[in-house]
């Protein structure tokens, strides 16, 4: 499902390793059409984070959902969801790592960040973020 209109933008992605690279673009299209390019970069790379997580431990689709505020000192809204139920750990990675670090990045580059169970009816699980507007 792609829906773009409004306020809310949402994509669902296979879990194959391309998903990564539409995801970015896609979103940083959608930011750029709400004049919101300056938030690219940032959302970009935590989207990237958690869809790698995604694809690295669960099986199934991947969805994104980019959710606007209607007022202008509000916060962005990022959602990535897919079919494991089981919520990501914040780590802290050794420095010869290859992993282990998207979530602490999400938590530091993010206002707020957190976990929920799948939609109602379903199993999994969404990470979301918030970003503050540009102001």
């Amino acid at each position: 499902m792609i829906d773009t209109e409004g306020d809310c933008a949402e994509w669902d992605f296979p879990a194959h390793p391309g998903a990564v690279r539409t995801a970015r673009t896609v979103v940083r299209k959608q930011l750029g059409d709400w004049g919101l390019a300056s938030l690219g970069d940032v959302t970009v790379l935590l989207v990237s984070e958690l869809v790698t997580n995604s694809l690295r431990h669960a099986s199934g689709p991947i969805g994104v959902r980019l959710v606007r505020p209607v007022d202008p000192s509000g916060t962005l809204l990022v959602e990535v969801s897919d079919p494991l139920p089981d919520p990501p750990l914040e780590r802290v990675a050794a420095p010869d790592d290859e992993g282990g670090r998207g979530i602490q990045l999400v938590a530091r580059s993010a206002r707020r960040w957190g976990t929920r169970p799948g939609r109602t009816g379903s199993t999994g699980k969404t990470v979301w973020f918030e970003l503050p507007l540009p102001g």
